[in-house]
């Protein structure tokens, strides 16, 4: 005789869900058809609009899964000596293998209120690590942490390489460029 099958729960359907999403529109954009997450996750219609009622429910659950990761990733730095460049380092790649999901962000956060509390915890999160770089003479002292979501959308212009290693050297380019302009200028410190 054999044991039911066990249906996944809300939780674990929700995590296909948006492994599926960030595939999809990974290789298809954010505007891909919702039919092709549907697919991708092995679900049907009705469990996709349960747990999202809309593209931009969709989205918006992304790039809080996106925020805390990060969270965890600036946790996992927080002891090292170059934190702060470090976790700018984990964005620029993050940009790199999410680019249309990257550029939706770096885009419609900036007129839409639904997203400024991602904002403010994404500056709560790098607040800890930029006062430590500052303190340690990494960082210049006048950059201020909100200044990092200008950062993020510096090494956005990475999204106009037209593969994944040409984006990574775009990036690779604005990281260094980022780290020089951030050093403290010798002259003030004296």
């Amino acid at each position: 005789m054999s044991s039911p099958t066990k249906r996944p729960d809300a939780a674990t359907r929700r995590t296909q869900l948006l492994d599926a999403a960030d595939a999809v529109f990974t290789a298809h954009g954010v505007n891909a058809p919702l039919e092709l997450v549907v697919e991708h996750a092995g679900v049907g219609r009705a469990t996709l609009y349960r747990q999202f009622p809309d593209r931009h429910a969709l989205l918006l659950a992304l790039m809080e899964r996106s925020v805390e990761r990060l969270r965890a990733k600036a946790l996992s730095l927080q002891d090292t000596p170059d934190a702060f460049f470090s976790l700018l380092e984990y964005l620029a790649q993050r940009i790199v293998r999410s680019p249309s999901l990257s550029d939706y962000w770096r885009t419609t956060t900036l007129s839409d209120e639904r997203f400024q509390p991602l904002r403010q915890q994404v500056r709560e999160i790098c607040m800890p690590l930029l006062e430590k770089a500052q303190a340690q003479g990494r960082v210049r002292t006048d950059f201020q942490v909100h200044d990092t979501l200008l950062l993020s959308g510096m090494l956005g212009a990475a999204l106009r390489g037209n593969t994944d290693d040409e984006r990574l050297r775009l990036a690779q380019q604005a990281l260094l460029l980022i780290r020089r302009g951030l050093q403290p200028d010798p002259a003030c410190t004296a």
